[in-house]
C-alpha cells in the first residue's frame, strides 16, 4: 500500500490525477451536458462568440465538448499531470501550462472561463483580484468572462463528509472526504483506495486549503478587472456561476 499527497501548488499530480476523471465520472459530473450549458450562456452574454479559453481545465473534459460549439478552444492547466491528460484528451487543442494569477498568452477570446471552483485555490483578494485582472486581458471587448466560485463563508458546511465508490476500467475505487474551517478556507482531506486485480489496493491520500471568499470579494475583483458581473445561482455544482461582461 503507497500512500500518494497531491501538491497543492501544483494542483492534482501523479496517481490522484490519474483516478480524478474516473471518480467524478463515476459519481454523475455530466461533463458533455456543463459544457452545453457553458456554452449557450457564452452565446447569450456574447453572441457571436467564436473562441473560448478553460483556464484550470483539468484533463480536459469540457474542452472535449466546448471544441464543438467554437472555432477555436484552448486551456491552461499548472498541474503538468492535468496538463498531459487534456493534451492526450484533445491532440487538436492548444492546452497551455500556465498560472491562473499571471499568465500572459499574447491573445484574446470570446469567453474565458474558469469552472469546478479552480478559483478558490486563490489565497487571498490581491490573488483573486490578479487572477481576474489576467482574465479580462484574455477576453476581447463584448466578450465574457464565467467563474464557478467556492462555497461562500455562509454557504460552506463543516464538517461535510463526501463518499463515492465507482468502478471504471478494471479498477473499484473508493472515495472519501472530509471538509473542515480552517481559518477562513476550507480544508479538505481527500482518501481513495484504488483496488485492481491482481495488483492489490493502494492507497492515494490528497489535503487542499480552498478559501471561503464572501461574495463581495468576488465582486470587488471584477470590478477591479474592469468586469460588470452579475451572480446566477445555482450552476453545475450548486454554486452559482459569476458572469462579467469586458465592455
Amino acid at each position: 500500500m503507497t500512500t500518494t499527497d497531491a501538491r497543492p501548488a501544483d494542483g492534482y499530480t501523479g496517481a490522484i490525477a490519474r483516478v480524478y476523471d474516473l471518480v467524478h465520472q463515476g459519481k454523475g459530473k455530466d461533463y458533455a451536458g456543463e459544457a452545453a450549458d457553458l456554452a449557450d450562456l457564452v452565446a447569450a452574454r456574447a453572441p457571436g462568440a467564436r473562441s473560448l479559453l478553460d483556464v484550470a481545465c483539468g484533463t480536459g473534459l469540457h474542452l472535449s465538448h466546448l471544441a464543438a460549439r467554437f472555432e477555436r478552444v484552448e486551456g491552461l492547466e499548472l498541474s503538468p499531470d492535468m496538463l498531459a491528460a487534456a493534451r492526450h484528451r484533445n491532440p487538436g487543442t492548444t492546452v497551455h501550462r500556465g498560472d491562473m494569477r499571471d499568465f500572459a498568452l499574447g491573445t484574446t477570446y470570446s469567453a474565458v472561463t474558469c469552472m469546478f471552483s479552480s478559483i478558490g485555490h486563490m489565497t487571498e483578494q490581491a490573488e483573486l483580484d490578479a487572477a481576474l485582472a489576467a482574465f479580462a486581458a484574455h477576453t476581447e471587448s463584448g466578450g465574457v468572462v464565467v467563474v464557478e466560485p467556492w462555497w461562500f463563508p455562509e454557504t460552506f458546511t463543516p464538517g461535510y463528509v463526501g463518499a463515492a465508490v465507482v468502478e471504471a476500467e478494471g479498477k473499484t475505487i473508493s472515495r472519501v472526504s472530509h471538509s473542515r474551517l480552517e481559518d477562513g478556507a476550507t480544508r479538505i482531506d481527500v482518501h481513495y483506495l484504488v483496488a485492481e486485480p491482481g495488483e492489490g489496493v493502494e492507497h492515494l491520500a490528497e489535503s487542499h486549503r480552498i478559501t471561503l471568499f464572501p461574495r463581495s470579494a468576488y465582486e470587488l475583483a471584477f470590478e477591479r478587472a474592469g468586469l460588470a458581473a452579475e451572480f446566477l445561482p445555482g450552476g453545475p455544482s450548486g454554486r452559482g456561476l459569476f458572469v462579467g461582461l469586458r465592455p
